[in-house]
């Protein structure tokens, strides 16, 4: 695994704080502007609008008091591997309360290739062959296994023990009856499908995330023992250009102002030299 050592209610239409997540708050951040783009939730999904040409990040901040795994995949890759995003996967380690900034493509521990919104057919998806999951971040959380600390205890106590482990191991070795595992609580996860009818209303080419330039970016291995095989909780954000967004119905469109009026239309402007025709 890895680790970073540098993160209005309208008709169903609502624009959210620009965290999600419980477990740790996942932002899209404008790496050109500085900005975190703007979180609207429809239909059960959360969407982010991205500018197409402007590099992104996915800010991951832990709110948790221990070490926290994040699995992350954008448009089904995942980010460190190249590979199709699977939950066992590696992914990135943050300390307790910790963030990072999930900036590119991992290329080696030291280097990145960032990540920037593109037309999806420039996307990286793309041109590795895996268009089916373009316009989706996901980011899978999971947390750690506590580390067990032996207990001491005195000899004579450790005789006793042997003598009645004997006698109910064999009880103890049984696997749990059908009813224990029924009750035993795993975590409801959504898959990470972009695919919707919502897609179909895009009246341009969808956005994705290209493989843009080197960047310097380190980080070192570690190991994770994960407290569960699935992830304790999966954070999906679907994203696309705001055009197409307006298009889908997710988000409500700009309202188009008139030109604003000047107070003194025929006062002439002082004269200066022009520009050159264009060309």
């Amino acid at each position: 695994m890895k680790r970073a050592w540098l993160g209005i209610l309208l008709i169903g239409i609502a624009i959210d704080a620009q965290a999600v997540g419980s477990i740790a708050d996942i932002q899209i951040i404008d790496r050109d502007t500085g900005s975190v783009l703007p979180t609207y939730r429809c239909r059960g999904e959360y969407w982010v609008a991205g500018r197409p040409g402007a590099r992104y990040s996915i800010l991951v901040q832990s709110h948790r008091g221990q070490r926290l795994l994040a699995v992350t995949a954008v448009d089904g890759i995942n980010v460190i591997s190249g590979e199709t995003g699977a939950w066992g996967q590696s992914g990135y380690v943050l300390g307790a309360g910790e963030s990072y900034e999930i900036a590119g493509w991992r290329k080696s521990d030291a280097e990145i290739a960032a990540f920037n919104f593109t037309a999806a057919g420039r996307s990286y998806a793309e041109r590795t062959g895996r268009p089916a999951n373009i316009g989706v971040i996901g980011v899978a959380l999971f947390l750690e296994r506590p580390m067990r600390v032996p207990m001491y205890v005195p000899l004579e106590q450790k005789s006793e023990e042997s003598s009645r482990d004997r006698s109910d191991g064999a009880a103890r070795a049984l696997p749990p009856s059908p009813s224990a595992s029924s009750s035993s609580s795993s975590p409801r996860l959504e898959g990470i499908h972009p695919q919707s009818n919502l897609a179909n209303s895009a009246p341009a080419e969808k956005l994705g995330t290209g493989h843009g330039a080197r960047e310097a970016s380190y980080v070192q291995n570690t190991h994770f023992d994960r407290l569960s095989s699935t992830p304790n909780e999966v954070v999906k954000i679907r994203y696309d250009s705001f055009e197409n967004l307006v298009a889908m119905g997710v988000v409500p469109p700009r309202p188009a102002w008139p030109p604003a009026p000047i107070p003194f239309p025929d006062s002439s402007s002082p004269k200066y030299v022009p520009d050159p025709p264009a060309g």
